[in-house]
């Protein structure tokens, strides 16, 4: 095992100092787009004004022949754009790739300054992290990057789920982890073939009623990725890493995407992708605290005063478990705030009634 106290050494002679707690920015969506494709790279500057973190893909959704065209894309629009606050990630392809290698030396070598985060797809174990930490801290040195790349784990199998604890503790770059629910089920031998989401038929069902057992029960749909995002949820909290929900794949069923991402946010996710403008919106609304939850954990931090013993507030006991859940509302919403204008208008509002 790795010396704990390492973790605040760089792996390459002349690289730049780990990071030793992952900085918290507003990050409820990230939006994907492919630089080969020039009609959406011409969109990028316009998007930055919208999403909270815009990421270059270059893995699925980029067919072969245009691998290398999307990666030369990314390294143009990242020189030629200003991104303001909004962050810039890229999605190399796969470990077991014959394109990883050139993805992480070329953009690390190009615009390694530009980029903020390394997303890693189909990770699996620690293993898969100790090999681009090394390799991310030997191309900074050679490259005289100044501030070290975070790296972004995307669990996609049940290999990676069953490792998701060891994973994120597996390096200072660790900056979060993203459910990925269409590769995930494969991986599992599920039988569906939506991209995230729930499916009608994985539902519980009521008892029959004694007096008419023929009669029609009533039933629900049940979320298929419940136990996974939970387990995910308390590896990345437990180690001070960010979790995220992954692709709804449903462009048109924003009903539903709506639904999914809220599930992610009330399970404790920060954010989710997404894949269309469309989505852009449904994670801002999603992943901001509404208004009037703001208001309602401002009125128990207020109640509360230091923080200990309990209160009767509208009917409900509050306690300083309580005042521990308020104060994430209250510190997510200032965060956003700070960045959303028409946010701090409405968390602002609220604070004056």
């Amino acid at each position: 095992m790795r010396n704990p106290r390492d973790f605040a050494k760089p792996l390459a002679i002349g690289a730049p100092d780990p990071v030793l707690e992952v900085p918290f920015t507003p990050s409820r969506m990230i939006h994907f787009f492919d630089a080969s494709n020039e009609k959406m790279a011409a969109k990028v500057p316009d998007m930055a004004k919208q999403a909270d973190i815009l990421l270059g893909n270059l893995e699925d959704a980029i067919p072969v022949d245009k691998k290398e065209a999307a990666r030369q894309g990314l390294v143009r629009v990242a020189k030629e754009v200003d991104f303001g606050e909004t962050a810039l990630w890229t999605r190399v392809n796969s470990l077991e790739s014959p394109w990883v290698l050139d993805d992480l030396t070329q953009l690390v070598a190009a615009i390694g300054d530009k980029l903020e985060t390394i997303m890693v797809p189909k990770v699996e174990g620690a293993w898969d992290i100790h090999y681009v930490d090394r390799l991310l801290a030997q191309l900074e040195a050679k490259a005289g990057v100044s501030k070290p790349l975070m790296i972004h784990a995307i669990l996609e199998t049940g290999m990676g789920v069953v490792n998701l604890e060891e994973i994120a503790t597996a390096s200072p770059r660790m900056q979060g982890m993203s459910f990925g629910p269409a590769d995930l089920a494969a991986s599992r031998r599920m039988k569906t073939t939506r991209v995230g989401g729930g499916h009608p038929g994985y539902r519980v069902l009521s008892d029959p009623d004694p007096e008419q057992p023929d009669a029609p029960r009533s039933s629900a749909q049940q979320d298929l990725w419940h136990y996974s995002i939970g387990r995910m949820v308390d590896a990345c909290t437990a180690t001070g890493i960010l979790p995220y929900y992954g692709p709804f794949g449903d462009i048109r069923d924003t009903v539903a995407c709506e639904d999914q991402f809220r599930n992610a946010y009330l399970l404790g996710c920060v954010g989710a992708w997404s894949l269309h403008p469309v989505q852009i919106d449904i994670a801002r609304r999603v992943f901001s605290p509404p208004p009037e939850d703001v208001r309602h954990a401002r009125r128990v931090i207020a109640a509360m005063g230091d923080g200990t013993g309990a209160i009767m507030l509208d009917g409900k006991m509050e306690d300083d478990a309580s005042v521990k859940q308020c104060k994430v509302m209250v510190e997510l919403a200032e965060a956003l705030a700070a960045r959303d204008p028409e946010l701090a208008a409405a968390y602002k509002s609220v604070e004056g009634e």
